[in-house]
């Protein structure tokens, strides 16, 4: 199925299900992928369909890129609600991002002092300190996690570091609440295993960590782009509803996006 690359070092703004006007920030190329994943839902394609010799943005490319986004968009009174921190691939894994974080909030302040800065990684650096200094910065810390069990989140995340959803849980707990747990629920196929997570007993582990955790709150959302692996299918709207009640039963507070 068709996916897609974000341009580097900035894209849009875009209209996002989850954060509003989003001004993203890739520091990854435009050429390619550069991920510690390899989910099978990614709208940017697998790495091997991604792969490019051309490196990360320089800082000097990011904060020239955005500073020039954010000027057009306060030239026409249409600042953005969020800079996002995203792309082709896993932001945290540059070399430059506790540096581009720090130029974000600067040209934030100075441009659209009421937009929020967020990132949306896969968490695999989180325990970094760089890195967790980094997040600790950003309004909206939003850190993946797909699934309970070990098998289903490398089934459907594929990550080629080392990787285990307990030290991910530990990691994340230790953000003290200034953390934004994100799934994705869907249902299907891959490779001829079904990698659904949408089970009352699926859910049940997940909503365990998640407590564990603690975070601001969790949001779950579906496919609603192509992906690369064909035989997968959207979450329903009343499955992705069932688990926000039981997300906001447990007293955590749940954002869904269909």
């Amino acid at each position: 199925m068709a996916t897609f690359l974000n341009d580097s070092p900035v894209f849009g703004p875009v209209r996002s299900r989850r954060l509003g006007v989003s001004l993203g920030v890739n520091l990854m190329p435009s050429t390619g992928k550069i991920c510690t994943f390899d989910c099978i839902y990614c709208e940017n394609g697998f790495n091997s369909q991604r792969r490019t010799r051309d490196g990360y943005a320089s800082l000097e490319d990011v904060t020239s890129g955005l500073r020039a986004s954010l000027e057009l968009m306060a030239a026409d009174d249409d600042l953005p609600d969020v800079i996002t921190f995203a792309g082709n691939g896993e932001p945290t894994a540059s070399p430059i991002f506790p540096k581009a974080i720090d130029a974000a909030i600067a040209l934030r302040d100075e441009f659209a002092p009421a937009a929020k800065i967020a990132v949306l990684s896969n968490g695999t650096f989180a325990d970094r300190p760089a890195v967790r200094d980094a997040l600790l910065k950003v309004d909206d810390n939003i850190l993946k996690l797909d699934a309970h069990a070990d098998a289903l989140a490398r089934a459907l995340d594929r990550p080629n570091v080392p990787y285990s959803v307990k030290h991910q849980v530990q990691t994340y707990a230790a953000f003290d609440g200034h953390v934004i747990v994100q799934t994705i629920f869907l249902e299907g196929t891959f490779e001829g295993h079904d990698v659904s997570n949408t089970s009352y007993d699926q859910v049940s582990e997940w909503l365990e960590d998640i407590k564990r955790i603690a975070p601001q709150y969790a949001t779950i959302y579906t496919i609603a782009r192509d992906t690369p692996a064909p035989d997968l299918r959207k979450a329903s709207r009343e499955t992705m509803d069932a688990i926000a009640d039981r997300v906001r039963a447990a007293g955590i507070r749940c954002q869904v996006s269909y």
